[in-house]
């Protein structure tokens, strides 16, 4: 089988800093947290530049509040902006959640979580502007994460995967698809068979979204703590994840695919094995699509 151009990535964390770098294994990209690297002039930046001679570069923030009706903060903005010309990624992501708000009229102030947005029109709006403003500031595209999320809003205009394709179809932007995102929210919703909720959210998606729409898939562990399922990275991906993975690859095709694993760091071999796990699919989803094309070529001959 002839080995895919899209290759899977994982997070590059401190721990494996040295590792990596002595290694250098054979990765499609690494995904680092933006917010960690905006001093320019720290040993973190210094070892972000090296790696970025030898892979690309995917920064994933979670601080702009791109939800947030109080508009993006500039200087968090104005930060990012030098990082992604001092780095020059591959791509640029962040969250659909808000994290910021004015209280009766003061200063905005910000919490240190990511909270979910209402699927609503008006939030719509509001996560439109936001998402353009920054896309313009930064010149590129953005995606735009789903989320992981325990409470929900009553008030709803749209599903959770029609909201982000109109999104999508407003401002240009991309999606970062977070399969695990989208079980856990399915398993803490107590549905009979999270595995096909998962599966009917990817399907409706692709059947709203606008064309090349995700451009990266995350992949990750959850736990179980007492009776919620938590979103904590801190595991191997279930067979469950991978199975709903396996779906999106063949309603997306090959995309880009990170291991996220932030907390409870295990050796880099074992990430390592995780990203040859999604390669092997991504490979397989190559085959399929060159199989599919020569078929297509065989027929207008």
């Amino acid at each position: 089988m002839q080995p895919s151009p899209t290759r899977a990535g994982i997070g590059l964390r401190q721990p494996h800093y040295a590792d990596i770098d002595a290694r250098r294994p054979a990765l499609g990209f690494v995904e680092v947290h933006s917010e960690n690297f905006f001093n320019p002039f720290d040993a973190a930046s210094a070892v972000l530049q090296r790696v970025r001679e030898v892979y690309p570069v995917s920064l994933h923030g979670v601080g702009l509040s791109l939800g947030a009706a109080c508009g993006v903060d500039a200087t968090h903005l104005e930060q990012l902006a030098e990082l992604v010309g001092r780095i020059e990624p591959c791509r640029v992501s962040d969250h659909a959640s808000f994290a910021r708000g004015s209280l009766r009229g003061q200063s905005p102030v910000h919490a240190n979580d990511l909270l979910p947005l209402a699927f609503t029109d008006a939030q719509l709006d509001i996560l439109a502007d936001n998402v353009q403003r920054v896309q313009e500031r930064l010149r590129r595209p953005l995606l735009v994460e789903n989320l992981s999320s325990y409470v929900g809003w009553r008030e709803a205009d749209w599903s959770e995967a029609g909201f982000l394709a109109e999104l999508g179809r407003r401002t240009g932007c991309g999606l970062l698809l977070d399969v695990n995102n989208l079980m856990v929210n399915a398993r803490n919703a107590r549905v009979a068979d999270p595995l096909r909720s998962v599966c009917a959210w990817i399907d409706e998606l692709a059947g709203q979204a606008p064309a090349g729409l995700v451009g990266e898939i995350h992949l990750a562990g959850h736990s179980e703590q007492d009776d919620l399922v938590v979103d904590d990275h801190a595991d191997v991906v279930s067979l469950p994840v991978w199975m709903a993975y396996a779906h999106a690859l063949r309603r997306f095709g090959g995309v880009p695919t990170l291991i996220e694993w932030d907390t409870d760091l295990p050796a880099l071999d074992v990430l390592l094995g995780e990203a040859a796990q999604a390669q092997a699919l991504l490979d397989e989803c190559a085959a399929r699509d060159a199989q599919a094309n020569r078929g297509e070529l065989a027929c207008a001959a």
